[in-house]
């Protein structure tokens, strides 16, 4: 059962999820976003072995979406962690965040919310990118998530011991999914927006649902986030702690805007190290 601050209708005119090309495309598809090349050569690459791995289609309300899914080979049955992309999509770099956290014991899986309209992996820049992502409606990815854990559930994984993770794009995900399923048991959220205009597509942001997150979320920001002003993800953790949830933020001073992500000139080592071991206490923490 879901909370309804994020059950809107879908605007009319939503694409049919029956493209069988484009759908076999993101099957196929490898590497990274076009709008991020070249990548870094600092960037991590973390091998298959002794992993299930690969791209699965996940039964959304409007059709079959298309999703990462990485879990210890033969071990199905793992604490589930959901992984919200960033707006460039289930790339090489969110992959491989999946076979991260598979080496640790848990059954990933990261949607490919954005393809009801387009694949934001093959297009050409940033206005592209945004053109497609700015579609997406809150309320569909909200079921997209809870698809991906029934699919989990449905190969053996132990959904009951749920979190999620986000990065950008997928950091406001996180605190939103976390109002969103009371059965969440923990959320880390990486420097994502928590307050913004609102339209039929976003009509709330973390923010404006803070009372109803009880799952624990920690969120991991950078200090010198020219977009994202600390102070904002300061009241939404204090407001969530007034309303008896449990939140706690950290700030890596020095750190930039995804700072997390080591395939782009952002990435700071020391803050994304730290950060991922945040990560695995917070879940480890909370039973997950």
């Amino acid at each position: 059962m879901s909370f309804n601050t994020l059950n809107e209708p879908e605007p009319a005119g939503l694409p049919a999820l029956d493209r069988r090309g484009l759908m076999a495309g993101v099957a196929a598809a490898s590497g990274f976003a076009l709008a991020v090349q070249p990548v870094s050569a600092q960037t991590i690459t973390t091998d298959a072995a002794g992993l299930t791995a690969g791209m699965v289609e996940v039964n959304a309300p409007d059709g079959k979406v298309p999703a990462f899914r990485a879990y210890p080979e033969g071990k199905p049955a793992a604490p589930v962690v959901l992984v919200v992309s960033e707006i460039f999509g289930v790339h090489e770099h969110i992959k491989d965040v999946a076979r991260r956290l598979a080496k640790l014991g848990y059954y990933a899986i990261a949607v490919e919310h954005f393809i009801r309209h387009g694949d934001v992996r093959t297009a050409p820049d940033m206005a592209g990118v945004q053109a497609i992502v700015g579609k997406q409606v809150d309320a569909s990815v909200m079921r997209d998530l809870d698809a991906a854990v029934a699919f989990a559930k449905s190969e053996g994984a132990l959904a009951d011991r749920l979190a999620i993770t986000g990065f950008c794009w997928g950091g406001r995900i996180t605190w939103l999914y976390a109002a969103h399923n009371p059965a969440l048991k923990a959320g880390v959220a990486w420097y994502g927006r928590v307050t913004g205009p609102t339209d039929a597509i976003r009509p709330k942001h973390p923010q404006d649902v803070a009372a109803q997150i009880k799952a624990p979320v920690l969120g991991l920001y950078g200090g010198q986030d020219q977009g994202i002003p600390v102070a904002g993800v300061e009241k939404l953790v204090a407001d969530m702690k007034a309303a008896g949830g449990r939140a706690e933020l950290i700030v890596y001073p020095d750190a930039p805007h995804a700072f997390h992500a080591d395939y782009r000139p952002s990435y700071r080592e020391a803050a994304a190290k730290d950060g991922w071991a945040r990560l695995q206490a917070w879940l480890k923490t909370h039973g997950v």
